[in-house]
């Protein structure tokens, strides 16, 4: 089996962000609503991501110690019927370990995407389609 570091050279332009939607208390969203109104922020959204930024950057060298740890690929994976027909022609497996954003193109089907991923281990997001989804269900740890 294969950890796989990039295989497809093809140019694929993902979402640039994950919406996500988290809860606050009053006090805590007044507080950020008070920093937008007097400038330090142009929106909520403004100073969630700087604070999250923030945050990460003073777990910067842990996270990179888990990343290393894990084997993760760090960044954006994106893998077309081809590059995985190419697996299973080759009569190998993959293990995809990846912080950030994999793909699978529209034209992966769920039964080749079942015969070239052994497991699939994505921090972050995952984008396929809900078939694919379902048929790798059993592969996420």
């Amino acid at each position: 089996m294969n950890t796989v570091r990039a295989l497809s050279a093809v140019k694929v332009k993902p979402a640039e962000s994950e919406k996500i939607t988290i809860n606050l208390g009053f006090v805590d969203l007044g507080q950020i609503d008070l920093l937008v109104a007097e400038g330090f922020y142009g929106n909520r959204s403004d100073f969630i991501r700087t604070a999250i930024r923030t945050h990460l950057a003073s777990h910067a060298d842990a996270v990179k110690h888990v990343v290393t740890r894990r084997m993760f690929v760090l960044g954006l994976q994106h893998f077309s019927a081809a590059d995985l027909q190419a697996v299973c022609d080759g009569g190998e497996t993959l293990q995809i370990r990846v912080l950030g954003l994999v793909t699978l193109a529209d034209d992966v089907t769920p039964e080749l995407a079942c015969a070239a991923i052994a497991s699939i281990d994505v921090l972050g997001a995952l984008h396929a389609s809900p078939a694919v989804k379902a048929a790798l269900a059993d592969r996420v740890p």
